[in-house]
């Protein structure tokens, strides 16, 4: 990959997109420009209804743009019938939500695993339950765990097939204050460890003290593009 491409992997160009029709349309992204490098910790700031879900999943391929594009790499996503997107989600992007949509009757290595399968390339799944700190959970079920254990291995699931992008959708939303901090500490830890480029959704504002790059949206567009010189580790936030 060129030097080029490693400074803009993921490039956000005039992207628009609007809900609804006539009196009831409304506009969501209202053309939204930035770029991120490979391997940053990059994080859409913003309240609710700013548009950063929105964009997150269009990001995602699980939604597509009204105008403007998205390109991974140089691909871009529209230029992608739904065959190619299919396959490109699988096996490049990885999910982690606010929900943990785990599968109830698997236990969480086999959760994990099931992101496994989706991999040409996944990564050792023994030494990935070390690095969550899961390996004494691996044969529970998910009702047997806490919520903090059950977003790590929501987490685990989607680190597994060693994707380029981790979008993570308020990943600590349904979590308290010391068990968000427990979890964004991990997803530092991954981000340095496999180098995976994470994109992360949150209306909280301390957590852009830990991300390379900050996009702070209001009302469909970007208002500040921040570059963070001086982050701080996930054990030192504060709100």
């Amino acid at each position: 990959m060129s030097e080029r491409e490693l400074k803009e992997f993921l490039n956000v160009c005039n992207v628009c997109k609007a809900f609804g029709e006539g009196d009831s349309r409304q506009e969501v992204l209202r053309g939204m420009d930035f770029t991120v490098k490979k391997g940053e910790f990059c994080v859409l700031l913003g309240p609710s209804g700013s548009g950063k879900s929105t964009l997150l999943n269009i990001i995602g391929g699980i939604d597509s743009a009204d105008d403007g594009y998205i390109s991974i790499a140089g691909d871009k996503l529209r230029d992608m019938d739904e065959k190619t997107l299919t396959r490109y989600r699988r096996k490049h992007l990885g999910y982690v939500f606010q929900l943990y949509n785990l599968i109830p009757n698997l236990n969480v290595k086999e959760n994990i695993e099931v992101g496994a399968y989706l991999s040409d390339d996944p990564l050792d799944i023994d030494e990935l339950l070390n690095t969550l700190g899961l390996w004494d959970h691996r044969y529970k079920l998910p009702n047997q765990l806490s919520g903090g254990q059950q977003q790590r291995t929501s987490i685990g699931r989607a680190i597994v097939k060693n994707p380029d992008i981790l979008l993570c959708d308020e990943p600590t939303g349904a979590l308290d204050y010391n068990t968000s901090k427990e979890i964004l500490k991990l997803i530092e830890d991954v981000n340095q460890k496999y180098g995976n480029t994470i994109i992360m959704v949150t209306h909280n504002s301390a957590i852009q003290d830990m991300a390379d790059h900050t996009i702070k949206l209001r009302d469909g567009k970007v208002r500040k593009n921040i570059i963070n010189d001086h982050k701080i580790s996930a054990t030192e936030l504060d709100w």
